[in-house]
């Protein structure tokens, strides 16, 4: 006889549900904005978060395939073909390691360096926003607290 699971017994938090959703909508507003920026500049999305980092995540100027996989949150083997595909873009170039020729340093180009200048400076006044917006909701009771106090508004 299988045996049924009982419901949860605590629902949850109506607070932190608003907040879970605010912090979802502005992430995705910025994502949205950062996609769009990205394909005007002549990249994909996926390149522009490649660029970041092969440039800013590991702080040495360059990755590997492997730090570009945990950055990306990406499979090894969908990273080589991103990879692939924006060295043909220019974008990147790789090199073997000087330490252990088993792995390739991925380096940005002069083409890609300029790339990502342009996007980080088209990123910097809608970051501030985003910004703004995670601190409007860390800061804030959700509608539903606010009524519950007897403090919402027509």
């Amino acid at each position: 006889m299988a045996r049924q699971s009982s419901p949860p017994s605590a629902k949850p938090s109506a607070p932190l549900t608003w907040r879970l959703a605010r912090f979802r909508y502005q992430l995705r507003k910025f994502l949205r904005f950062s996609e769009r920026v990205a394909r005007a500049c002549g990249v994909t999305p996926q390149q522009h978060q490649l660029l970041l980092g092969v440039a800013g995540f590991t702080g040495r100027g360059w990755a590997t395939v492997s730090d570009l996989a945990e950055f990306l949150q990406q499979r090894h083997n969908a990273v080589v073909g991103l990879v692939k595909r924006a060295e043909l873009r220019g974008l990147v170039h790789k090199g073997p390691s000087s330490k252990d020729h088993r792995f390739v340093r991925v380096f940005p180009t002069s083409r890609g360096e300029k790339t990502l200048r342009k996007l980080t400076q088209l990123h910097r006044a809608e970051l501030r926003r985003f910004q703004a917006g995670l601190q409007s909701i860390s800061g804030r009771s959700s509608p539903t607290t606010r009524e519950s106090r007897g403090g919402a508004r027509a």
